[in-house]
């Protein structure tokens, strides 16, 4: 009986936030309207970024700004096999209007669904590698990575607009109808593509815990604290911080995947500092070195966000502004790092109330009768 209360007990802790959640998000569809439920399923893909930027900032101490370049890759990838499925074997309209004559040789394996969602990932975990492994060989961290990731970010989205015939320039792939066949503009097909969302959000938060409270997730917090003494005990912070960045890079082009179809639009002001670097901040706001915090963080934020413009869309953004203050000020941990510091708190003084307690019963003092 110990053993299975003991069980319950460790499963709470571990498992306990995430079921919750999973839970409420599948149940979701019961309760909500068919708006809400799409903004819900953006947001969820915004949960997965953050899970991404909790992974290198929270566990790796690595902070980046340029996390929207790699939604944004995972989004093109994806867009541009949506696009070439909605133009039914035609030329993209936007390449019609530019003089293009035939589809560019890059553009032709995305015909294959296959190619274009291997490429979600393979795309963003080869930049993210390749940039990762130079800065990181150079000893480059701190503010002067953030800025590199930044300009990094803002590069490729000026690439993008400057190559219109190509990429669509500032309009990006638009009109996006279809997905394998299916209509985007179904209910059916939004309510699919939520459920997916879901599985994949819960997907990646165990493949993260797993990560994190692996050997490898150890080192990875070790090198956090003090990399000098990874590197002294025969580690390479170099390979850890690398395939790490690899790693959130492919969660995060994931999260790009998913948020397309369910918008029907992606352009090259996502990629933008202001676009996801918003949602980055959002592991701070949940409980940076939580995963679950990364979710809640994201929920929370969008969710006031798009309230605060409904209600008050001329000052709606002082509202959000003033959200991340007070989280800055009265909980620096993020609510979900703070309440976790609370129960803990609780729990020592228990536990000590409770040796008190049997110490003075058990005491000889306490066992003399007058």
């Amino acid at each position: 009986m110990k053993n299975l209360q003991a069980g319950i007990q460790h499963y709470t802790r571990t498992w306990g936030g995430i079921t919750l959640i999973a839970i409420l998000l599948l149940l979701a569809p019961l309760f909500l309207s068919d708006f809400r439920l799409s903004l819900l399923g953006k947001f969820l893909t915004f949960a997965i970024a953050a899970m991404g930027m909790v992974l290198i900032w929270g566990f790796g101490g690595m902070l980046s700004l340029g996390q929207g370049l790699f939604f944004g890759l995972g989004a093109y990838a994806l867009a541009m096999y949506l696009k070439l499925e909605t133009a039914q074997g035609r030329l993209p309209d936007f390449m019609v209007w530019t003089g293009l004559t035939e589809l560019p040789w890059f553009w032709t394996p995305f015909q294959s669904p296959v190619f274009a969602i291997a490429m979600v990932f393979i795309i963003p975990t080869v930049v993210a590698a390749a940039l990762g492994f130079f800065v990181f060989r150079s000893r480059i961290q701190g503010v002067y990575f953030s800025i590199i990731t930044q300009a990094l970010t803002l590069l490729v989205s000026t690439l993008l607009i400057g190559q219109q015939p190509f990429t669509g320039g500032t309009n990006g792939l638009t009109n996006l109808t279809s997905i394998f066949g299916y209509s985007l503009a179904s209910q059916q097909t939004k309510d699919v593509l939520y459920m997916v969302t879901v599985i994949c959000l819960i997907a990646v938060y165990i493949f993260c815990r797993k990560l994190t409270n692996s050997r490898f997730g150890r080192l990875l917090i070790a090198m956090r604290d003090d990399e000098s003494r990874v590197r002294f005990l025969g580690y390479n912070p170099v390979v850890i911080k690398t395939i790490t960045f690899a790693i959130a890079a492919a969660i995060t082009g994931l999260a790009g995947a998913l948020y397309v179809p369910q918008v029907g639009i992606i352009s090259p002001s996502t990629l933008g500092v202001v676009s996801l670097h918003r949602n980055g901040h959002l592991g701070a706001v949940g409980g940076r070195g939580t995963l679950v915090g990364a979710i809640i963080g994201a929920l929370l934020v969008n969710w006031g966000r798009s309230t605060f413009s409904e209600k008050f869309p001329d000052i709606w953004s002082y509202f959000l502004g003033a959200l991340f203050i007070a989280v800055v000020l009265l909980f620096p941990q993020g609510i979900v790092g703070t309440l976790q510091t609370a129960v803990t708190r609780l729990r020592d003084k228990l536990r000590k109330s409770n040796t008190t307690m049997l110490d003075t019963v058990a005491s000889p003092e306490a066992s003399q009768v007058d």
